[in-house]
């Protein structure tokens, strides 16, 4: 014979699938990945030790100010991922939630990771010292360009490095710094051509340029509004598009001649 049960028994039985839903929900791994402001290396500096350009073949300027390229860091494509994970970064300002896929190439393993991350930083920074040299009306027959960056991956780099080795060899063009004596900061990948690309994760790049001094901060025009949107205060944002728009918009603000454009 089975007994009849009561409603709270009732309700309490409907209940236990959902609970055990909601338990699988919060603690299952998810296909995202979290990121958060990173680490920023002035390419007129050293990093780690060493230089990080370094000319050959052609007579080089001593310069002031700084040019941070930034960096965020971002979970590991292994790292369990959990709803309450996700929820928590949704609304912190310091963090990001992105998917997986747009992080890390799908299917790859940590190591064929690493090495496509290797691989895009070689590219980048090759096209950086092509873009570069070419804006200088420069061959690359006789002057030589080494870059280096440790525990650095991908293209995000490019802008910066173009007009790191800018800076070393001619500075503003009038005899000054190219930076004008300030840190700045920014992102931007870049091809042969000088054309400035997206990158992403701008808003917490913003962040992570902040926290260790810049007070200007170049971003690839496409990525405005999320530069914007994070934006520390008294962090001044200039959009570009080309190398020579960057150069340009860099002049302009040293000089006070000229426009600068704001996003």
């Amino acid at each position: 014979m089975l007994s009849r049960l009561t409603r709270p028994q009732a309700l309490a039985v409907c209940a236990l699938p959902v609970v055990a839903l909601i338990a699988a929900a919060v603690f299952a791994p998810l296909p995202f990945s979290l990121a958060q402001p990173g680490m920023t290396a002035n390419v007129l500096g050293e990093n780690q030790g060493s230089a990080v350009i370094t000319i050959t073949g052609a007579k080089t300027r001593r310069t002031s100010g700084q040019l941070r390229m930034t960096t965020i860091e971002a979970t590991s494509p292994d790292t369990h991922v959990s709803l309450g994970d996700v929820v928590s970064a949704w609304f912190a300002t310091d963090r990001a939630v992105m998917p997986r896929d747009s992080v890390y190439p799908s299917g790859d393993s940590t190591k064929e990771i690493e090495e496509h991350n290797r691989a895009q930083m070689k590219e980048s920074q090759d096209a950086a010292t092509r873009a570069a040299l070419d804006y200088l009306h420069l061959g690359d027959d006789e002057i030589k360009v080494t870059l280096k960056l440790a525990d650095v991956g991908g293209p995000s780099a490019g802008l910066l490095f173009s007009l790191g080795i800018i800076d070393k060899l001619d500075g503003n063009g009038s005899g000054g710094d190219l930076t004008g004596g300030r840190s700045i900061a920014g992102t931007g990948t870049i091809d042969d051509d000088g054309t400035v690309g997206a990158v992403g994760g701008v808003a917490l790049k913003t962040q992570a340029a902040h926290r260790d001094g810049a007070t200007v901060f170049l971003v690839p025009k496409a990525e405005c509004s999320d530069a914007k949107s994070e934006l520390p205060k008294g962090m001044r944002l200039i959009p570009v598009k080309t190398l020579d728009g960057a150069v340009d918009a860099l002049v302009a603000l040293n000089s006070g001649k000229g426009s600068v454009p704001s996003c």
